[in-house]
């Protein structure tokens, strides 16, 4: 399915002009929040965020530090594991699920997979416990095997001062399923102009 994706190539594109094309869908780092996994963002203030209703978010230390590091952690990645990546400088959009895109870090060269790098303070350790980590993360990945129809996606953490992880996710059609329509019923809401309810949430409090 990879192969039939709508692709709007993203080498050179003005950030503001990103910045459009992803408040016209759901992206990956917005699907945690739409169901509730999200403890900085609420699906009320991802609602606010797609019809223009707030500033444009401020770049921080963290998200920096992501961008700066995506490609050592995909070195890190391809350096334990063998498997080697791509750069993919474009927005994925699968036309049988139009609400959703895909603006994924790697694709796994002669592989049916991609790759998602993440990088975080040594801090949230304990999420990492006995192979576990944060469940935003899993959604992320859930939605871009929903969106490109892969078969797997593979997980490179670096925890700063503490070492590299790395996981895979394999395709499971109930989970996909059930975020597919998750997203359905919140972009709703969007093309609507209907708020979803209200939470008690720090973040949709500040929206």
């Amino acid at each position: 399915m990879y192969k039939n994706l709508k692709k709007i190539s993203t080498k050179d594109m003005p950030h503001e002009v990103w910045l459009e094309h992803r408040q016209k869908s759901i992206g990956g780092s917005d699907a945690s929040a739409i169901i509730g996994f999200n403890h900085y963002c609420s699906p009320y203030t991802v609602w606010c965020d797609k019809l223009g209703k707030l500033p444009p978010k401020e770049d921080n230390e963290a998200m920096r530090l992501g961008r700066d590091l995506e490609d050592y952690v995909a070195k890190r990645f391809t350096e334990k594991t063998g498997k080697k990546v791509r750069r993919e400088n474009n927005i994925l959009i699968n036309p049988d699920i139009p609400f959703a895109h895909a603006n994924v870090d790697r694709m796994i060269i002669g592989e049916d997979a991609g790759f998602e790098a993440k990088t975080t303070s040594v801090l949230n350790l304990s999420k990492f416990k006995n192979g576990e980590y944060p469940a935003t993360y899993y959604v992320q990945c859930v939605h871009y095997l929903m969106v490109t129809g892969c078969q797997r996606w593979y997980l490179g953490v670096l925890i700063l001062g503490e070492g590299f992880r790395d996981f895979v996710i394999e395709r499971d059609e109930g989970e996909i399923e059930a975020l597919k329509k998750s997203e359905e019923a919140f972009w709703e809401y969007v093309s609507t102009n209907t708020p979803p309810m209200v939470d008690g949430t720090k973040s949709t409090t500040e929206s």
